[in-house]
């Protein structure tokens, strides 16, 4: 018997570092670009990255349209609206600058408007006939990785909940991954993408899809990730801590690129499309929930966990790890300022069975450690009601 299972690794091509950002205007005349589409949003404008942007295609000679007609969890229709924008304004290229959001929006106009069809078609796995135009990402948020992942998040906005599109053709054809950016993050944003990070390293390491490649990333993300939040959230202007955060992040996509992710964001993508919730933030909310339900399914994998996060004790039994994990990540919530329940939210016990309904169909929820049945997932819930 092999000593591995069979697995694959897949990354776009990156350029990590101060400055990165500036390579937008190369890459889009490499990729012989006449006319490109930015996809941003307001805060990012207001931040003023979006005139930089403009100013380095105006240098390599490249026209340019601006799409920004998108909300923090990006819609279908909105989605729908950027692929006709995109084909009216006749672009070749798009440039995705922001945050996950953003990029999520950006992904999916470019596969609708490849595709001819609406955005609903491509949710679950490998449902993506014809890749979209070629794709510059340039993340401003250390957290969701959208720049190098294979998965793109739409809210189903009928249905109220987030759709997983995950497939080879929605990762960019590079990121210019650039910690400058994320200076101009607010701190309740940045702990959110933070604690989205630090769940996508986590959820990665303990996937069934886990692989000797992807510990390497996960493990090493979240001992960046565990010991830099703070410091990113308490000292915004911390240029070294930025930089941990953003290598984190990018760790933790690479990571959850590859091994998918788990009952956390398959409830995270119901919860928050029902209420159009921060990510970050229901991720924070139910992580240490699922962690206790998962730990004997991973007892080792968690261990280790716990050693990363300072935690190691070797006379722990299972039930004392799981506390020392959960613990930690309660009180790492408390610092950051993420204290809501979902109570908090205005989720009622009655809303439970349809946002278990909707996690249950989540693609994330195949590679979770535990099998969670209905049920599972409706308990969960109401243990962070």
């Amino acid at each position: 018997m092999p000593l591995y299972e069979m697995r694959k690794f897949v990354a776009p091509e990156f350029i990590f570092g101060v400055g990165a950002r500036h390579r937008a205007g190369f890459y889009a005349r490499n990729m012989q670009a006449r006319k490109v589409l930015i996809v941003t949003d307001a805060g990012v404008i207001a931040a003023g990255w979006l005139e930089e942007i403009k100013q380095d295609l105006a240098e390599a000679g490249i026209e340019y349209a601006v799409f920004s007609g998108l909300t923090e969890n990006p819609k279908d229709y909105e989605v729908m609206a950027g692929a006709k924008f995109y084909q009216e304004q006749m672009c070749d290229v798009i440039i995705a600058l922001g945050g996950g959001s953003v990029i999520d929006c950006a992904k999916a106009i470019g596969i609708v408007y490849a595709n001819g069809c609406d955005v609903h078609a491509f949710e679950g796995v490998d449902n993506v006939d014809i890749p979209g135009p070629p794709l510059i990402c340039i993340p401003t948020t250390a957290g969701t990785s959208a720049d190098i992942s294979q998965f793109s998040i739409i809210v189903n906005s009928p249905e109220r909940y987030k759709m997983a599109i995950i497939s080879k053709s929605v990762v960019p054809d590079v990121a210019l991954i650039d910690p400058e950016t994320t200076l101009t993050l607010q701190p309740h944003l940045t702990a959110c993408t933070g604690m989205d990070a630090l769940t996508h390293a986590i959820e990665a390491f303990v996937s069934t899809a886990n692989s000797p490649v992807v510990d390497v990333h996960a493990l090493a993300a979240i001992e960046l990730l565990w010991n830099n939040v703070e410091k990113a959230v308490l000292t915004p202007n911390d240029l070294a801590a930025r930089e941990n955060m953003l290598l984190g992040s990018l760790q933790a996509g690479l990571a959850f690129s590859n091994a998918s992710l788990g009952a956390v964001h398959a409830m995270a993508h119901s919860l928050g499309g029902y209420l159009d919730l921060p990510h970050g933030e229901c991720n924070a909310l139910l992580l240490d929930h699922v962690i206790r339900f998962n730990i004997t399914s991973e007892p080792d994998r968690y261990q280790r966990i716990a050693t990363i996060m300072g935690l190691h004790n070797p006379s722990h039994n299972q039930q004392q790890r799981a506390n020392s994990i959960t613990d930690a990540l309660a009180e790492k919530r408390r610092l950051l300022g993420l204290t809501d329940k979902m109570s908090n939210w205005g989720v009622k016990y009655g809303d439970i069975a349809d946002l278990a309904h909707h996690a249950a169909k989540d693609a994330c929820l195949v590679t979770n450690p535990r099998h969670a049945s209905l049920d599972d997932l409706k308990v969960i819930y109401g243990e962070a009601l």
